[in-house]
């Protein structure tokens, strides 16, 4: 019995010190997760913080990008899976693989999430402007070509996806429509037409009409200008979506605050929509985003192949700061702030407009760790 009985008391004491092992641990563990910068926490109530998702994580072959995009992110972008030329790279022949695999991810962790693109330029199949014989079409043809495209594609994700760039770039730089195969066939009101397809094919989802150099005064007043014709013919635009692929030194903090401010004046919200931050030297002035405009690599202009030095680091952190002080600034007119890719190893800045080079443009690092002016970010969003 007394042998028993020091058993007994032996296996409680071993039993109450794993208890209180257990729950020291958990404690600690809590106590680092409440310690952690969460990105999606700290704008919680203000916007939705998002990121761009290529085929990698969409398909879950890269567990560390996801396991940022999971704790840090509360909306989502495509990259590029749900762009015409992939989405019906042949006519009446649709690719919904990738498409459905990122809607069910978005789905699964409570996520925003943005159909990118429905008509832009760039990206087209070819097939969607001539006929059999390589002729251009007529406008009826391409008009029921787009019409198809749009009702086929948003009607698969009616009720699932919250939002849809339904118009991609047709402004230039001078504020004057960009004379694209589109503009060419149907003209014009082949942007009234792409919004008015959307909202048949889905009532519900949001609409927007996306663009970068938003803040080039010439090119703002051309935004505005597509945008109330849409809303004069009687059509929808929710939101307006600024890319913001920006630099070090340009745009003007004071420019992009006009243009939230003039979209804002449309009743549209305003969203930034592919957000990052080169360091690198560039060819123009305005950073921009054209993808057809590329240089040849030089050595000089890929300065940082190794690591950041300290002062570009910091002009990195305080450019970032500024610009999320201004959007929390002006939270009451902007609902989303989605960067354009995870890690700076994901980003397309590494290829364009100089292939080859590497660029260090977004949050979070290429080991997917966040960068030290996070934290920055989020006491700049707690104090608002």
């Amino acid at each position: 019995m007394k042998i028993a009985k020091i058993f007994l008391l032996t296996g409680m004491a071993t039993l109450s010190l794993a208890c209180s092992s257990t729950k020291s641990q958990q404690m600690q563990l809590e106590s680092t997760y409440d310690n952690q910068v969460v990105l999606k926490n700290a704008f919680k109530g203000k916007f939705y913080i998002g990121t761009a998702l290529n085929l990698d994580q969409i398909w879950g072959r890269n567990d560390a990008a996801l396991a940022v995009v999971k704790e840090q992110f509360s909306a989502i972008v495509a990259e590029n899976c749900m762009k015409s030329m992939y989405m019906q790279p042949r006519e009446g022949e649709f690719n919904f693989k990738d498409s459905d695999r990122f809607v069910e991810f978005g789905e699964k962790n409570g996520m925003h999430i943005t159909g990118h693109t429905l008509i832009w330029h760039s990206q087209a199949p070819n097939w969607f402007f001539v006929d059999k014989n390589g002729k251009q079409v007529s406008r009826e043809i391409l008009i029921e070509r787009m019409r198809k495209h749009i009702h086929t594609v948003v009607g698969r994700y009616k009720g699932r996806i919250q939002g849809w760039d339904v118009v991609n770039e047709a402004v230039l730089d001078n504020g004057e429509l960009r004379k694209s195969k589109f503009y060419e066939i149907i003209g014009e009101d082949f942007i009234r037409l792409a919004f008015q397809f959307a909202q048949e094919a889905d009532p519900n989802a949001e609409l927007y009409y996306n663009d970068y150099s938003t803040a080039i005064p010439s090119k703002r007043d051309g935004i505005v200008k597509l945008v109330k014709n849409v809303l004069d013919s009687g059509g929808r635009v929710d939101a307006i979506g600024m890319q913001e692929h920006h630099g070090l030194d340009n745009p003007a903090i004071s420019e992009v605050e006009k243009t939230i401010i003039d979209f804002a004046s449309l009743g549209t919200k305003v969203m930034v929509t592919e957000m990052d931050i080169s360091v690198l030297p560039h060819a123009r002035p305005h950073m921009g985003a054209e993808i057809s405009e590329t240089y040849q690599y030089k050595k000089e202009l890929n300065p940082y192949v190794d690591s950041l030095p300290t002062a570009i680091s910091a002009a990195l952190a305080n450019r970032y700061q500024e610009f999320f002080g201004l959007y929390l600034k002006h939270d009451d007119k902007i609902t989303r702030v989605t960067l354009w890719g995870v890690g700076d190893g994901d980003s397309w800045k590494n290829g364009w407009p100089i292939p080859g080079r590497t660029d260090y443009p977004l949050l979070f690092d290429r080991q997917y760790k966040p960068k030290a002016f996070i934290k920055d970010i989020v006491e700049l969003a707690k104090q608002k």
